[in-house]
This record gives C-alpha cells, structure tokens and sequence, in this order.
C-alpha cells in the first residue's frame, strides 16, 4: 500500500480487524453483507477502477493486487468479493455517456455479474430482451449493478455481451454450497423479462471508450490475476498458521513438538520458497507490464501470456501450499472445524476457475513459441 497516508493504512488495519470478528458470520450466511462493502468502499476497494474522470481512484495493478491479498489473508472470502473492485475496467468499455449516467451518483460502484451460461435474448428496437437463468454471480447481495451474459452478433465478432441491470430487475436464488470460499455469495441471478437497451451492454475486454492508462492493461489478465492474488492470501495465511503451531504444539502421542520434527520444518522451508517464488514472477510481470503502459504502449502478446500464466502458477501453488502445511500438521488437522481446512478450501476455488485453469499454462506456452494462444479469450 505504497501510495497509502497513514492515516489511510490505520483504516485499513481497523478493517482487516472488523474481518476477523465477523468472518464466521459471512461464512454462515454465505455472503459478505452490504455493510461491511460499504466498510470497503471507505477503503476505495471500489474506486481503485473507476475512471479519473468519474471522480476514481484507479490504482497501479500491483497495488490493488496488495490489498486483496491483505484482505485475503483474513478471509478468502472476503477477498474474493473485494477483487471485483477491479471489474470496473470492464465497465470502460460502455459508452461515455452511459458511464457518466452510472457515476452520477459517486465512484464507489459495486459490480457483479453471472455471465454463465450465456442465455439468448431476443433482439428489440432499443436493445435486448433478457430472460433466463445465470450462475457465480460473486459479491452480489453487496452489488449495486448486476450484470449477466447474452450472445454476441457480428458487431461483437461473435464475442457475447454483458447486460448491466439494476438489483430491483434481478431475483438472487442463493445456490451456494461449497467446500471453499463459502461466504462470497455466489449465487444465482434470475431475470425475467427485462429490456436493456444496447448503451447498458458491453463486450468483456471490449476496447475502452476511456482513455486512461489502467484501460490499456490487458484486461482479462487483469481479471485472472486478482482471483489468484486470493489465493496467495489463503496460502500465506496458512503459512503463519504452521510456523504458529508448530512451535507450540506437541502431538497426541507424547512425541516431540512440529517445530523439533526435521519433516516438519523442512516441508513448511519448501512451501515458503514455493510461495515466494510464485509472487515475486507474479508481481514482477505485473510492473513490467504496467511500465509498458505508462511508457504509452501496448503489453504485448508475450507479456500477457506471463500475466496469465504467473496467475495460474500462484494459483496452483497456493493451493499445493495449502495442501502441504495440511499434511504436516498430524492428525489434529482432519478435524473439519480445524483452521486449515477452511484454509484448504478456500485455496482450491482460485486453481479450479476457468481464468486459471491448466489450458492456460499450454496457451501461454504456444505464445512463447510464437503460435497463437490454443485457450479462447487468452488476450
């Protein structure tokens, strides 16, 4: 939080407090409630991307990126619903006029949106008739607009749409039971039958209509990253956790303290320099391809592909980091209400979504060796 006063980082640590009392009651509701977004949009979690125009904040990618991980280390979950303050860049691609209508009323919006499966539309004189039935919609009982998927024409070269509605439109069905990241909220948006005319529609990743630098950063890398920047919180939470027991806890057995164990701190060194690793490629490209941006170019092709596949491999190794501290805490850690579990499945949501998943390690390799990327949407 390189660019934070002190007084901001104090509130800062104040919420990260608040966090931690009350992460079990989002866990329980499975959801992070509408008061503890407007805890983070004091914060400016949701200006970081609104435009300089519109009265935002954007923030340089890596240090948005910090302070999802910040909160991440408290709470996955929570994290999670705070790394769409970044998908407002997606919103950059909406006519100016329609973004200024959406800011009218301050730069602190909260966006969520369940593009899958895109569902048809019928095609009406003003826009689109949209019907139907969407899934993941993470962070949307905090939202303040919500948006859902629909096919793409020849205008959009196939690619589909995004509809933008209002939370009154939307009927939210909680469907959200899940082994990790259980308080995001990611539940299910119904529509029926509601009118958006094609200015509140756009095209995920589409050109920007702004002309501000956050705009230029490849914007599905962006969106990749701030998913698996949460899953290195969960990894480096469960990291202190180890160091924590392990020098206090002595087994069932009578035997001998984690910490005096040679497995013990040999497995806890290798996942820390596992974890480092992949945060510092991960960061590394992140300002090398931001200086590209400022410097008034384009990433290119091959530093997009590093975006991509330096958040696929944190994601990865998070969860593999998690995964190991659980093998080496001895039996304490089958227990389902021990905190590694939580831990555990918190890390493994960032690895299984779609942005990270293992194709994007082949599509990244195919653009090293000058080939087109094999995944769809890879730029």
């Amino acid at each position: 939080m390189s660019s934070c006063t002190a007084a901001a980082q104090t509130a800062f640590e104040g919420v990260l407090a608040e966090l931690a009392d009350r992460r079990e009651e989002f866990q329980a509701q499975r959801y992070v409630p509408r008061d503890f977004v407007e805890r983070l949009k004091q914060l400016g979690i949701y200006r970081a991307a609104t435009p300089a125009r519109f009265g935002g904040e954007p923030l340089p990618p890596a240090e948005f990126l910090d302070r999802v991980e910040r909160i991440s280390y408290v709470d996955g979950s929570t994290g999670w619903v705070a790394s769409f303050g970044s998908a407002l860049v997606y919103l950059a691609a909406l006519p100016l006029d329609t973004q200024a209508e959406l800011y009218a009323d301050g730069p602190d919006v909260v966006f969520a949106g369940g593009l899958f499966p895109v569902q048809p539309v019928k095609t009406t004189e003003r826009g689109f008739l949209v019907d139907g039935r969407w899934k993941f919609a993470s962070g949307c009982m905090g939202a303040d607009v919500l948006g859902v998927g629909i096919p793409g024409d020849d205008s959009t070269a196939g690619k589909p749409r995004t509809a933008l509605l209002r939370p009154d439109q939307v009927e939210i069905v909680p469907d959200w039971d899940v082994v990790g990241m259980k308080g995001t909220g990611s539940f299910d948006l119904k529509v029926d039958r509601v009118e958006v005319t094609r200015e509140w529609t756009f095209i995920r990743g589409g050109e920007p209509t702004v002309d501000e630098p956050l705009y230029q950063y490849p914007t599905i890398a962006y969106a990749a990253q701030v998913l698996a920047v949460v899953g290195a919180g969960v990894a480096r939470s469960a990291l202190d956790h180890a160091r924590r027991v392990g020098a206090g806890h002595t087994g069932v057995t009578g035997a001998p303290k984690l910490a005096q164990r040679s497995y013990y701190r040999t497995g806890v060194a290798e996942a820390e320099a596992a974890l480092r690793s992949a945060r510092a490629y991960f960061y590394e490209v992140t300002e090398e391809t931001w200086d590209t941006v400022l410097a008034g170019e384009l990433a290119t092709d091959e530093q997009n592909a590093h975006l991509r596949l330096a958040s696929t491999h944190l994601a990865r190794t998070a969860a593999a980091v998690v995964e190991d501290v659980v093998g080496l805490s001895g039996t304490g850690a089958v227990a389902s209400g021990h905190p590694l579990q939580s831990l555990r499945g918190d890390a493994l949501v960032p690895k299984q979504h779609a942005f990270l998943g293992p194709g994007l390690i082949d599509a990244a390799g195919a653009v090293f060796m000058g080939l087109e990327p094999t995944v769809p949407g890879f730029k």
